[in-house]
């Protein structure tokens, strides 16, 4: 499939209901509304196609960005790439599931977080956080940076309450994501999540809520009787 055969068939399977929900969830024009099951077919039809995928985020069609997270060969793509592609993914969705899960799964991805996550743009900063969490929750604990980690957990907690809504819900991710699959930093994630408490921030109208970090770890704890067994794949 190329790139117009594939926005051609984005098109039809667009819903206006769809949009309508989206756009109160950031979602941000141009887009068709188009329903993640309806992805999963092009999907499993192209597999990994790094080309495509670059073709298809460029043309800034909130759809056609997240299909190109999907099948984006991860590894074969250049900080540079990556850095273009969180510039460009002001949608929420793309900046906050699309981009991150690719940063996941590339070598660059950690070091760039690290930078993603001090930059005063909203959407590049929260992108970097929610890259921060699919990366604990993918890569063995033995691939991890503990004191980095270790840092950015306090600074989470010095920082949880302050700064823009979607940077501070990707930190309480953060926070979770820690807790529920880093074994050697889980108590005192959830020592910061006690902390850090309830987060309440603007969801525009949605029906949207900030988990509660302490409660959504210790349902991890209970369910595995400690740290949830590490991801294979962060995509969906």
């Amino acid at each position: 499939m190329n790139v117009n055969e594939i926005m051609a068939e984005l098109k039809a399977k667009g819903s206006e209901s769809i949009k309508k929900t989206l756009l109160k969830h950031g979602v941000k024009e141009p887009f068709f509304g188009v329903k993640i099951e309806y992805l999963k077919p092009i999907q499993k039809k192209v597999k990994k196609d790094y080309k495509l995928a670059k073709d298809l985020f460029a043309t800034g069609n909130a759809d056609a960005m997240y299909l190109a997270g999907l099948i984006a060969d991860d590894a074969q793509m250049t900080k540079a790439d990556l850095q273009n592609w969180a510039e460009l993914a002001t949608s929420n969705n793309i900046s906050e599931y699309t981009v991150p899960w690719v940063a996941a799964g590339n070598p660059h991805g950690f070091e760039l977080a690290l930078e993603w996550i001090e930059s005063p743009v909203e959407h590049i900063a929260a992108c970097g956080w929610s890259a921060l969490s699919n990366i604990v929750t993918l890569w063995p604990d033995s691939e991890l940076d503990m004191e980095t980690l270790q840092h950015l957990l306090k600074q989470t907690a010095e920082n949880i309450r302050s700064g823009d809504a979607r940077v501070i819900y990707q930190m309480n991710n953060f926070i979770i994501s820690v807790g529920s699959y880093v074994y050697t930093l889980a108590n005192e994630a959830m020592d910061i999540a006690n902390q850090v408490g309830m987060i309440n921030i603007e969801k525009n109208g949605t029906a949207c809520k900030v988990p509660v970090a302490a409660n959504y770890i210790q349902k991890i704890w209970d369910k595995h009787g400690g740290v949830a067994p590490k991801k294979k794949d962060v995509k969906c």
